[in-house]
């Protein structure tokens, strides 16, 4: 989320925080942030996971890390006062931003035209709540780009890549906490519902720590950028096989023989189930790839009966 500017700050590290943003860009600095927000009479909310950016440098490293196509529509969840919306005008042929709130979904077109005049017409804002857009204006998107809220940013995410096939590449920033659980490997301490869930969709990397001193307000905790690319998926049905996952780590200490009995019918048919799908009853979730889990979800529950 233009790829022109200063060099990135290395990946592990927080990024240094402007004094204000370069004129030349049109980018919006701590200064501006405050100035809009007093405007507005915004008080940031922790309900609507309201952390602004107003880093001039973050936001041209998410730019840059975002690899946009001049071709991409890129959809922003949660744009707030427009400071990455700023930096994806001249990146990509349109924007669609969807902003819940109703003040900041107004005041966005007249930031892009004041800040960006040359670039406002790319822009289209959407005021809804992300979790129930079901469909967007104009030709679908290829690109998600987002500071998503913390508090709805797993399922916003898998909704949008549920819902628009369309996309193609996504890069999102989230507590840091998210980003380790949203591309962790089987076997490792992170992975969970999250990762297998997104890994139905994309193939899911890090991208990178953001630090807390680039936001207002600042956060308590630290984020991090995930970078996903769209790939088929296994094969087998979403639905059944998501039913399978929620079942495995709701107890994830037990193994599978016993966490799957509920969803089998009893220990039994979950062992044969898991069986049949070439998986060792005793092992637990942690270690199923999303493959095993797809897998799993297609055997016969009345051949396994």
């Amino acid at each position: 989320m233009p790829r022109r500017g200063r060099r990135a700050a290395p990946a592990c590290s927080a990024d240094p925080l402007s004094t204000a943003a370069d004129a030349g860009d049109g980018l919006l600095g701590p200064a501006e942030i405050r100035r809009l927000a007093q405007q507005l009479d915004l008080r940031p909310t922790k309900q609507l996971g309201q952390n602004f950016l107003h880093d001039a440098n973050t936001i041209r490293r998410i730019v840059r890390t975002a690899q946009l196509r001049p071709d991409d529509v890129v959809c922003e969840i949660g744009p707030g006062l427009g400071s990455l919306t700023l930096g994806l005008l001249p990146a990509a042929d349109r924007v669609v931003a969807v902003e819940v709130d109703p003040r900041l979904a107004d005041q966005l077109p007249r930031t892009a035209a004041d800040r960006a005049p040359q670039l406002a017409e790319r822009l289209t804002v959407v005021t809804a709540d992300a979790m129930r857009v079901t469909e967007l204006p104009g030709p679908p998107p290829t690109a998600l780009v987002a500071n998503l809220p913390y508090n709805i940013s797993v399922p916003v995410l898998l909704h949008f890549l549920e819902t628009f096939p369309t996309l193609r590449t996504a890069l999102v920033l989230v507590q840091l906490e998210v980003a380790e659980r949203l591309a962790a490997a089987p076997g490792s301490d992170a992975y969970g519902v999250p990762s297998v869930k997104a890994a139905w969709y994309a193939d899911v990397r890090r991208a990178g720590a953001v630090g807390r001193p680039v936001f207002w307000p600042v956060p308590n905790v630290d984020s991090g950028l995930v970078r996903l690319t769209r790939r088929e998926p296994p094969p087998g049905d979403r639905r059944a096989t998501f039913a399978v996952v929620d079942a495995a780590f709701a107890t994830r200490r037990k193994g599978l023989r016993a966490a799957l009995a509920g969803w089998a019918g009893s220990p039994a048919a979950a062992e044969t189930r898991l069986r049949a799908a070439g998986i060792d009853p005793t092992w637990r979730g942690e270690r199923l790839g999303i493959g095993d889990f797809a897998r799993l979800a297609a055997t016969d529950p009345v051949g396994a009966g």
